[in-house]
């Protein structure tokens, strides 16, 4: 989830939301998101809201968060009035699986008692390679997880050393087929391309393991250097070089190339399945603009066109349920040219692009020009990314936004 928090309203200290908002809850599907904000070390690229024992100190722990979110799961049942049982769950963080096997099942167990799952819900949890196990997976998969998603980044040493990552090259694909032998059916693993110093024959081997592991999901993403980071500051100092932009393309085509080779079809930009069922379900209902709730510090949320967020740091999260206020830190209510720029900005990243009678007038004909360079498929009723689209996505979403 965003880490960055847009500009809003101040949101209600009872987590109110408007009527328009909870008009049609339960008609779409409704998704759940839960933030785990800890992590045991801080990887140099990454910016989001996580926090490691030392940065937290006595302020917060697992227990005070886990007690929070049980509070802020009634609060969120009790505003939406008739809670919609979730048809999706997707802890994230952070290292969710730093809390263990026990801990992630009082995850579920308390989504259960708050709202309930749909039959067929996704359940999924993130989990590092290095603290996972055997008995991990197989005690998560008879809590009711259905899904794991597993950060890889590289089976490359001198890549993790320069992403400080922990685990060892070949743990995650070890770490893949003790969830399979689990009872698994989907697990996703993590890849980071345009590390600097990542060499074509880095990524390949990267992308041979994926495969030797048999997972049935791929999420591959260029290297982002992100401002405040460990990389970004290593890279102003001039210890590295800044990712090369025909580098991360060159990179990415070889990625949708091998997989594409062994039966992977993509599905989102940088997101490969084998099959239908293989999908992240929950990151698809973000990308079709359906009803989620973040819960945790520094979640975002989304129902009926009203976006929110909470407050980011674990102690004042857990504090302000514990007075039995709301943790949402603003809010913004979605205006209908709000929602249409945000279906054009989403909806284009997905293979089965996005209709075209959601562009305006001024769009409809950058798409037919878009069609003439190259960049869409040549089709009347939905605007559907070609392969050199897929490499220029964000620069094609300009073009239809003028």
């Amino acid at each position: 989830m965003p880490s960055a928090l847009p500009e809003g309203e101040p949101a209600p200290a009872d987590g109110s939301l408007p009527a328009s908002a909870l008009a049609a809850v339960g008609t779409r599907p409704f998704g759940i998101y839960v933030h785990v904000p800890f992590c045991a070390t801080r990887c140099g690229y990454c910016d989001f809201n996580t926090y490691t024992p030392g940065e937290l100190g006595s302020s917060a722990s697992p227990e005070s968060w886990l007690e929070g979110l049980r509070r802020e799961l009634d609060l969120a049942a009790s505003v939406l009035g008739t809670a919609p049982a979730a048809s999706t769950v997707f802890v994230g963080g952070g290292t969710p699986s730093l809390l263990g096997a026990s801990g992630l099942t009082d995850v579920v167990d308390a989504v259960h008692q708050s709202f309930g799952l749909a039959p067929d819900a996704e359940v999924t949890t993130e989990s590092n390679p290095e603290s996972t196990s055997p008995s991990f997976f197989a005690d998560i998969r008879n809590a009711g997880y259905t899904r794991v998603s597993l950060g890889m980044q590289s089976a490359a040493r001198h890549v993790l050393r320069i992403l400080d990552r922990k685990h060892t090259p070949g743990r995650p694909v070890d770490a893949a087929r003790e969830a399979r032998a689990a009872g698994f059916d989907h697990v996703n693993l993590d890849l980071i391309y345009g590390t600097p110093g990542e060499q074509p024959a880095d990524l390949m081997t990267s992308l041979d393991a994926v495969l030797d592991a048999g997972v049935d999901h791929v999420s591959a993403y260029a290297l982002i250097v992100e401002d405040g980071t460990g990389l970004a500051r290593r890279i102003r100092r001039g210890d590295l070089p800044m990712p090369d932009d025909d580098v991360l393309a060159s990179s990415y085509e070889m990625v949708d190339s091998v997989l594409s080779g062994a039966g992977f079809s993509w599905y989102e930009v940088s997101n490969w399945a084998t099959s239908e069922a293989a999908r992240c379900r929950h990151n698809v209902l973000y990308w079709k603009g359906a009803d989620w709730w973040g819960f945790g510090p520094g979640a975002h949320s989304h129902v009926g066109g009203v976006r929110f967020w909470n407050v980011k740091h674990p102690a004042r999260y857990s504090s302000l349920l514990a007075e039995g206020k709301s943790p949402a830190a603003g809010r913004e209510v979605l205006s209908d040219e709000d929602r249409r720029v945000e279906r054009v900005l989403l909806e284009l990243r997905l293979a089965e692009g996005l209709p075209t009678d959601v562009l305006d007038i001024a769009g409809r004909e950058e798409a037919r020009s878009a069609i003439a360079d190259g960049l869409l498929e040549p089709l009347d009723d939905r605007c559907v990314l070609t392969d050199r689209g897929r490499l220029l996505a964000d620069a094609v979403v300009r073009r239809l936004l003028p």
